[in-house]
């Protein structure tokens, strides 16, 4: 990957809706260079994906939830059950396995604290945990979904 390359995906994360020539212009290559990198950036798997990004407190989900859950299961059976009953949950936006006092970290989204409420009533029916800690976001104070591209 060259510095090409990232301004491309610099340009891709603020707009993955930019047109190719547009784009080419901005980095300083012909649309054709430019369509076939970010081709191959999609084939290697660099570019997974281009979305939307939604404004959830216009769609009614303006609370934020981190989960800190601990299990005393840890085996590959419990995690693979676990990681099943996470993809029935949309409210979960992120899922993560920690190093330290917690075994795993859920983002979760929901409309208020009752809806929550109803999640984590649902959740601990689905599987079973050791301790779920939740911890409520007062304040979004940085959001990005756009990675340092300028420390590869």
């Amino acid at each position: 990957m060259d510095a090409v390359d990232r301004k491309i995906l610099a340009h891709l994360q603020e707009d993955s809706s930019i047109a190719v020539a547009e784009l080419a212009e901005k980095v300083g290559c012909s649309r054709t260079v430019c369509w076939r990198r970010i081709k191959s950036l999609e084939e290697i798997g660099v570019i997974r994906a281009q979305v939307t990004l939604l404004d959830r407190t216009k769609l009614n989900l303006p609370v934020t939830v981190f989960v800190a859950i601990k299990t005393s299961r840890h085996d590959a059976e419990w995690l693979r059950k676990f990681a099943e009953t996470v993809d029935k949950f949309p409210e979960i936006m992120e899922f993560y396995r920690m190093s330290g006092d917690i075994d795993y970290l859920l983002k979760v989204v929901v409309p208020d604290v009752a809806a929550y409420d109803k999640f984590y009533h649902r959740l601990i029916r689905e599987i079973d945990l050791s301790d779920v800690s939740s911890n409520f976001a007062m304040e979004e104070i940085k959001f990005t979904t756009a990675l340092p591209l300028q420390m590869l």
